[in-house]
């Protein structure tokens, strides 16, 4: 690899890939929206104009996904359309692409955890365009590229669930966290060495990269503040109860887990419990910020 370029260069997830590529002796160039609109064309050529990356880490995207129910035209053209052109142009010039999907593409009917082709059926707008973007690079008579499927993640930079739960926490505010929609949290630090784990095997085509083991959203929020050190009562409630208390939000799915007996077997190694790595979270964030 002798060129990584990072795209959305200010994403907590980025940030991540550019500290774990630095530890393992590259020098990735990281490159903010303000510099690169994935949306545009003509910026996107200037990035392989004049950084002729060997890999390309997409990290730019579109997450907020409430806000995709009325803003489905923007997060379709970044996290779908633009994949499309991306695709093409990294084909064009022999360059891997790295983009990372989501466990938001599945209905969370299942009762397993699902596997990497396993049939998707989003149910919100923003895990429509997320589809949209796998769909551009499965559909594609192109092969030069990894896709990995992650979940419900969170890092030291950056807004997250955890930083969240801890900020409110703190300011005593009450907590009511759903109990019933079960997923896979993941550690933005974890998901960055898979994936060089990854790079390093020569792979390519999609693969499920998450923390092992299934959490609720309370359970995460509860594993939180114990790892910081913080009591503070967290009522357990139900999906139904949170749409009454806003009905506007997206429909997310009860169960989206995602096997990752595959990747396993690829990297030779399993991937780390979600509650180790909320406690690495939590010293990290205290050593680096006091907070």
């Amino acid at each position: 690899m002798t060129s990584l370029v990072i795209l959305g260069a200010n994403g907590m997830l980025a940030h991540a890939l550019a500290h774990t590529a630095a530890a393992r002796g590259h020098h990735p160039i990281a490159i903010p929206r303000a510099q690169c609109d994935i949306t545009s064309e003509p910026q996107l050529r200037a990035v392989f104009e004049q950084h002729r990356p060997t890999v390309l880490f997409n990290c730019a995207a579109y997450t907020k996904v409430d806000a995709a129910e009325t803003e489905s035209h923007q997060a379709n053209a970044i996290n779908g359309y633009a994949i499309q052109t991306l695709g093409q142009l990294c084909r064009a010039h022999e360059t891997l692409l790295v983009h990372f999907g989501s466990d938001f593409v599945f209905d969370g009917r299942a009762t397993q955890p699902y596997r990497e082709y396993d049939a998707p059926g989003p149910l919100s707008a923003y895990g429509q365009s997320k589809r949209l973007g796998e769909e551009a690079l499965l559909a594609d008579n192109w092969d030069n590229w990894l896709l990995l499927r992650t979940a419900w993640l969170y890092g030291r930079h950056g807004v997250s669930f955890p930083r969240t739960m801890v900020e409110l926490a703190r300011k005593a505010v009450p907590l009511s966290i759903v109990n019933d929609q079960i997923g896979s949290p993941t550690f933005t630090n974890d998901l960055a060495d898979a994936t060089f784990d990854l790079l390093e095997r020569q792979t390519t085509g999609l693969w499920n990269i998450v923390n092992s083991n299934p959490a609720s959203w309370y359970d995460l929020a509860v594993a939180t503040l114990e790892a910081f050190g913080i009591n503070h009562p967290i009522r357990p409630i139900t999906t139904a109860d949170w749409r009454a208390i806003r009905p506007q939000q997206a429909i997310r799915p009860a169960y989206s887990v995602l096997d990752t007996s595959a990747v396993t077997h690829r990297m030779g190694r399993p991937m780390r419990p979600w509650r180790e790595a909320v406690q690495d979270f939590a010293e990290q964030v205290r050593t680096a910020e006091g907070f």
